[in-house]
């Protein structure tokens, strides 16, 4: 249970992660805004106290793995490990740039701290499954963390690995789902309606639970009831917000991937000064 001091600074913690994120994107002038941004919380969760983690040394063994299956929001991955120390923050502005550790999205072999390339989505779930049945296997009590796109639940692949993540009762893997509602192409509803996504992982036997994506106490909760179950894989599908934190991008339904200015920067950064002075 977090008290009310911790619940503050991962709120701060999550505010933080979306300025970087958008400074670096606005450094190259293009990105995937809506669905960076709608992960920062889960982020801040994670990073904040609940993976074992060692930024001075990435490929620590007794580390929890992180998988961003939705890898073009690498861009708040990106600024989470930085804001840990993974690496130094000045390298967030050459996102996607020629040359560049931080491409746009995730590769493991380029960046400190990233577990897993991902990028095609549906096989970063099978990579996590994979991951989670390894260390089982030998014996390795480390965690496995998985994220999500909502638009990539359309993928036959995710449920491919919900099947074989059942199978092989890897309770040590936990999925998040970005449920932002929003895909590239428009709303899910519109596209192939995803449904109740909670309900759909507990019939395939996933212990499933549903909370406000936003909530970083709610969160912080769901993983500790998930971190309990024995013998099944937890899902916990993150109701979100597209663009959340910047009002204006928050009703955009065009916000998957868009352009950014020096003054739009300006005006996002604010709202996000502001928040962070509330908590």
């Amino acid at each position: 249970m977090q008290d009310a001091e911790q619940i503050r600074a991962l709120r701060q913690f999550s505010v933080r992660i979306r300025m970087e994120a958008l400074k670096s994107i606005a450094a190259i002038g293009i990105g995937h805004i809506g669905g960076t941004l709608s992960i920062c919380d889960v982020l801040a969760v994670l990073y904040g106290g609940v993976m074992r983690v060692d930024p001075s040394n990435p490929s620590w063994q007794g580390r929890d793995y992180l998988v961003l299956s939705k890898g073009h929001a690498g861009p708040a991955l990106y600024a989470t490990l930085a804001l840990k120390g993974f690496f130094a923050a000045d390298l967030l502005t050459t996102l996607n740039q020629p040359r560049t550790n931080l491409p746009s999205h995730c590769d493991r072999l380029r960046t400190p701290g990233v577990d897993m390339t991902t990028g095609s989505l549906g096989q970063g779930a099978s990579s996590a499954a994979g991951i989670a049945l390894g260390l089982k296997r030998r014996g390795i009590s480390n965690r496995v963390f998985l994220v999500l796109g909502d638009g990539e639940c359309n993928e036959g692949q995710v449920w491919e690995m919900a099947l074989f993540a059942r199978q092989f009762k890897l309770d040590n893997l936990t999925a998040f789902v970005d449920y932002n509602k929003q895909q590239i192409d428009g709303f899910t509803s519109e596209i192939c309606d995803l449904g109740d996504l909670a309900a759909k992982f507990a019939a395939f036997g996933w212990h499933a639970q549903a909370v406000d994506g936003h909530d970083v106490a709610a969160i912080g909760q769901a993983i500790e009831d998930a971190r309990i179950e024995e013998g099944r894989p937890s899902v916990i599908v993150l109701n979100t917000v597209k663009g959340k934190g910047v009002s204006w991008w928050e009703r955009d339904r065009n916000n998957h991937n868009m352009p950014i200015t020096a003054e739009q920067l300006g005006r996002a950064l604010q709202e996000l000064e502001a928040q962070l002075a509330e908590y």
